[in-house]
């Protein structure tokens, strides 16, 4: 079974919208562990934010700079939550049909590598209330942005998880990994 892994960039202070804030700490350690998790992948889940932002940014990136990833995120296959989508320009991009947490479980059932999902909102929240997601990495940085935080999209989802392991970078970002913790 293929694990779905979320990463998401947060700052302090919760917000996880718009991470412009991330480019200043994206250093060659932060490339390490970006570059581990997508190597450990060969498909990408997104919600329609998500997929709207990535498939105009990735696209226009140089695929032959191993420093962008523009090759995986160009070249994965792509799976979208989304019922407004119909017809994805964003090459390898599939729009799942039906039930989110059904076609989800689906996804997860096929053989290959994990499944990497990016950024915290409800298609996140839904998977993680239906225990479909096995691993979260949150990217913390030294950051306080002011602004709504991501746990308004988790009013109704309660999991509890344990910290499997940690990361920090010279430049002050701590990647604080977990899984699900089954509650006894």
């Amino acid at each position: 079974m293929r694990k779905l892994i979320n990463s998401t960039y947060i700052t302090l202070d919760g917000v996880i919208e718009n991470p412009v804030w991330t480019s200043p700490y994206f250093a060659e350690d932060a490339v390490e562990v970006a570059t581990e998790l997508t190597t450990g992948a060969d498909a990408l889940l997104m919600g329609r934010a998500t997929y709207d932002g990535f498939s105009q940014a990735w696209p226009a990136m140089d695929e032959n700079d191993p420093a962008t990833g523009a090759a995986f995120f160009n070249n994965v296959k792509k799976y979208v939550a989304s019922t407004t989508l119909k017809d994805p320009s964003w090459k390898n991009t599939e729009v799942l049909e039906g039930d989110l947490v059904e076609a989800v479980a689906k996804l997860k059932a096929q053989d290959g590598k994990a499944i990497v999902q990016y950024g915290y909102g409800t298609v996140t929240a839904q998977l993680v209330k239906a225990g479909l997601v096995d691993e979260v990495k949150f990217w913390i940085h030294p950051v306080i942005e002011g602004a709504p935080s991501f746990t308004s999209v988790l009013s109704d989802v309660k999991a509890t998880f344990e910290l499997i392991g940690t990361r920090v970078f010279a430049n002050g970002v701590i990647v604080a990994t977990y899984r699900p913790k089954a509650i006894a």
